[in-house]
């Protein structure tokens, strides 16, 4: 029987403490079933990458070809899918993993809205590596992980991005992130950073909301602020510390059950945030508005998406009205659980060992839906 391997990751909204992620802060963030990007392996008789809807070369003319690079850049999932594969191997043969020599065929898609914060490309590179890991029956700590699929961007790619969206999509659930340098560890040449999952069902309502027509790269944003961070510019190295006292506030907040903690947590992030970087217009308006109907409002990543508290049963129509008038679709997003991996992939096991290889896919293995 030919083997065929169909493995998804989510959406994520960062709940509170980014843009910390990536300067040794702190973060808490949510995945988000509701939107997934999925890719399709099986044997083939040589290797094939598929090009999908989103990697389009045809378009009806110059301006919606102007128009798609505007919002989407030139390159589309295929350069992910690609720079997964040849870190996987890279991984593989430094470890001491030999691969078997069956091809395969290749192909994702994704339902995330683009460039919007909700870190659609990276959920093509965890989706992917799943999926090869699967394929070859490969264990990897899921701390490490997340940073092997953060080296696929910033390594290979040169793309400008921190660790919070990996380790959120390949843990799932609710997950707080402490990446300060005290808690970095190096795990087989990787710098992992100490994860712990929260109890999702002490959150008081979320919401999250998007809208693309303003959308743009996430490097765009993150280029700006490493450059700044890097050459030690104090507004920016101070912030990132406020950025993690505002993530302990919102822990303590959540776990004791103090919606109105919270949700200051989430509105100062905010306003930090704006202190320190030039925002969007368009973006900041999504905020203005969700504010207006007493909701807690800050992105939900770089930008385009913003997630928040609502303070009583009645806000969710309030706030999908309000956001409406100006191009904005609102959910109530449908957090995932936190993921239950099989004994071979736990992190407290150092040397994982991957089960027999078997011919059929089973639908409760990482990522299965």
């Amino acid at each position: 029987m030919m083997q065929l391997l169909r493995r998804r990751a989510y959406a994520r909204a960062g709940l509170v403490g980014n843009p910390s992620d990536g300067y040794h802060g702190k973060t808490i963030s949510f995945s988000v079933r509701d939107f997934y990007a999925e890719v399709v392996l099986y044997e083939w008789d040589s290797l094939e990458i598929v090009l999908s809807q989103e990697d389009r070369s045809s378009f009806r003319n110059v301006r919606e070809l102007s128009r798609d690079v505007a919002l989407h850049g030139y390159y589309g999932g295929v350069r992910l899918v690609k720079a997964t594969i040849k870190k996987f191997v890279e991984y593989c043969e430094r470890h001491g993993h030999t691969l078997h020599d069956q091809n395969f065929s290749i192909r994702y898609a994704s339902n995330i809205p683009r460039q919007v914060g909700l870190a659609g490309s990276s959920a093509i590179i965890v989706a992917t590596l799943r999926s090869l890991m699967d394929f070859y029956q490969v264990g990897i700590d899921r701390r490490i992980q997340p940073s092997l699929a953060l080296s696929v961007e910033a390594e290979e790619l040169g793309i400008g991005a921190g660790l919070q969206d990996r380790v959120v999509q390949v843990y799932e659930g609710v997950v707080a992130m402490d990446f300060s340098k005290d808690h970095m560890s190096n795990l087989q040449g990787f710098q992992c950073g100490a994860y712990e999952y929260v109890d999702s069902q002490k959150l008081p309502p979320v919401y999250l909301a998007f809208r693309t027509d303003l959308s743009e790269p996430t490097e765009v944003f993150h280029n700006d602020l490493r450059e700044r961070y890097q050459r030690g510019d104090s507004a920016v190295v101070d912030a990132m510390s406020q950025f993690a006292r505002l993530t302990e506030e919102a822990k303590q907040a959540i776990e004791n059950g103090e919606a109105d903690k919270l949700a200051a947590a989430i509105d100062a992030n905010f306003d930090l945030r704006q202190s320190i970087c030039r925002l969007h217009p368009g973006h900041v308006e999504m905020i203005q508005h969700a504010r207006r109907v007493g909701a807690s409002a800050k992105y939900a990543g770089s930008g385009g998406a913003i997630v928040g508290t609502l303070p009583d049963p009645n806000a969710f129509q309030r706030l999908a009205t309000e956001l409406a008038a100006i191009g904005c679709r609102v959910i109530r997003p449908r957090i995932t659980n936190q993921m239950n991996y099989p004994e071979w992939l736990d992190e407290e096991s150092p040397s994982p060992q991957p089960p027999a290889r078997s011919d059929s896919t089973q639908s409760l293995r990482p990522g299965s839906d």
